[in-house]
């Protein structure tokens, strides 16, 4: 009997798939993420609910109901290798721009759904990439020559922005009450003046009453209340931002015991805390501060002494607050009061206890860093309110890259078919076998007007014929009328979308294609063997 003499490289358990299975692999993966968000694309999108497992590992803690594509591909666990590649990459869109997170993700999928058509007639993938290479250089260049700017008309950008914010708001909860909050998200940009700093704008949630009952605030407002027997209004703030504890006016001595002879010694010791407590609050209003806020709990003591002192406390501030409350306020997160003159103190004009809703909240207003302000968001439940927020968000989010590159593009699938006819006339030129890459390409991005149709209910062959001859002609304003369910000028219907937005999504979609189609061999570990098994 022969055995056979065959080294083993991997280790026992461990699997490798190769060529067109480890190829097919990778493409089933992206189309499954593709197909489970493109059903969330546009204006006519339906909604997703997410069902938190149950036990402590759960990524939300109750059910949420969004068609945001970054939040469900946030959820969503994935096991295959092409599909994460997919959700990271909405993950950055989401991050560099905030909006067209679920576009990028149906891109990338359209573009591996042609290139496998081509892997199966027997073309390279090799040669697929380098045709997606060609492709992704006309269509940034068809994308720079329909790009316009308003940068210099100020009321003409501002319509822009508006614009914008209205096809943001279009695909997301907001839908109905869009121009309002298109007003307070372009409001809340322009307060900025170009600040990179987005944090500035701070979104409180409070239930009750309607979404359009939500407003924009100037200045900030930390949602905490201010201590007992101390003044309600403040004028002229000298305002100290701390993370230091506050509690220690009794015996605490963590890890250790102390034995006394009698209770006169009990007496001297909590003395001695409040003697300590005493000068470090002294230390703090000597640096000439007349609000203390602090990270951390206040006491009774302390906050006793600060009342006589006149300086008014608050306590409990959480960390995120805080951090955007010291750099709204243009003040030092303070831990240490021996140095007067290292600690920087915030002003303000005017701090104040305010009621929202049924809550009590302190507004401070005339802060240093004018341009911050604070966005409350009115609704009737948590579940409304979150998504919201997120719908919000992507608006500030892409108007404030606007700012900095204010560049703009017609939306409803305008960009998209006319770097398609673009990536089509270029195929015509090209020899060999490239071409079909090319127009693979150009077949993946009429896919996204076709998918904005069909989820709108309407006829989407007869849509994207439509639109294809308007661009022929040089009309590259042209995409799909959702409230019609025909083509129409998006200049006039005022559809706008950013240009870093649509490049970004473009080259994303393109690079992430490009990694998969690349793939021909996965390798799995062996799973770790638990121990005493």
């Amino acid at each position: 009997m022969q055995t056979s003499n065959m080294p083993q490289v991997m280790k026992a358990n461990a699997s490798e798939d190769k060529g067109e299975n480890a190829r097919l692999q990778s493409f089933i993966g992206a189309y499954a993420i593709g197909d489970l968000v493109k059903s969330t694309l546009g204006p006519k999108g339906m909604d997703k609910i997410l069902q938190p497992m149950p036990g402590p590992d759960a990524k939300f803690s109750s059910a949420t109901i969004t068609n945001d594509g970054a939040t469900i591909l946030r959820s969503v666990w994935v096991d295959n290798p092409a599909a994460k590649i997919l959700v990271d990459m909405s993950k950055t869109q989401d991050q560099q721009c905030g909006d067209g997170t679920t576009s990028v993700v149906v891109l990338a999928a359209e573009l591996l759904r042609n290139a496998e058509q081509l892997v199966s007639a027997g073309i390279h993938p090799q040669v697929i990439c380098q045709g997606y290479r060609i492709a992704l250089e006309t269509a940034r260049s068809k994308l720079d020559s329909i790009a316009f700017d308003h940068r210099s008309e100020k009321d003409k950008f501002r319509d822009d922005l508006m614009n914008i914010a209205r096809t943001t708001l279009s695909s997301k909860l907001l839908v109905h009450e869009k121009d309002h909050f298109a007003g307070l998200a372009v409001d809340a940009i322009l307060r900025l003046k170009g600040h990179p700093n987005l944090d500035l704008v701070q979104v409180i949630k409070k239930p009750g009453a309607s979404l359009k009952e939500s407003y924009l605030d100037e200045g900030f407002i930390l949602e905490k209340r201010i201590a007992p027997g101390h003044p309600r209004r403040v004028e002229n703030c000298k305002i100290m931002v701390a993370n230091t504890p506050m509690d220690t006016d009794k015996i605490k001595i963590y890890g250790a015991r102390v034995k006394v002879d009698s209770l006169d010694t009990v007496q001297e010791i909590e003395a001695a805390e409040k003697a300590k407590m005493k000068n470090k609050v002294q230390k703090i209003v000597g640096h000439g501060c007349n609000v203390f806020i602090n990270r951390q709990l206040i006491y009774n003591y302390p906050e006793s002494l600060f009342k006589e002192m006149g300086c008014v406390a608050i306590e409990h501030s959480d960390f995120d607050g805080t951090e955007r409350l010291a750099a709204v306020l243009g003040s030092d997160i303070v831990s240490t009061f021996d140095d007067v003159a290292r600690v920087q103190l915030g002003t303000c004009e005017v701090m104040e206890e305010i009621m929202i809703g049924e809550d009590k909240v302190i507004k401070f207003s005339g802060v240093q860093r004018g341009e911050a302000c604070s966005i409350v968001l009115r609704g009737a439940s948590k579940h409304i309110l979150d998504e919201a927020e997120r719908s919000l968000h992507d608006a500030l989010a892409v108007l404030h890259q606007t700012i900095t590159e204010t560049r703009v593009v017609y939306g409803g699938g305008a960009s998209e078919i006319a770097m398609a006819e673009a990536v089509a006339t270029k195929a015509k030129e090209i020899e060999g076998k490239k071409s079909l890459a090319l127009e693979a390409a150009a077949k993946a991005f009429r896919q996204i007007p076709a998918i904005l149709s069909d989820n709108g209910g309407y006829d989407s062959a007869e849509i994207v014929g439509k639109l294809q001859a308007r661009h022929a002609k040089g009309e590259h304003e042209w995409g799909v009328d959702m409230d019609a369910g025909d083509v129409a000028s998006m200049k006039e219907l005022g559809i706008c979308e950013s240009y870093r937005s649509k490049l970004s999504q473009i080259c994303a979609a393109m690079e992430a294609a490009e990694q998969v189609i690349r793939v021909d061999d996965i390798i799995r570990c062996a799973p770790r063997q638990r121990e005493g098994y």
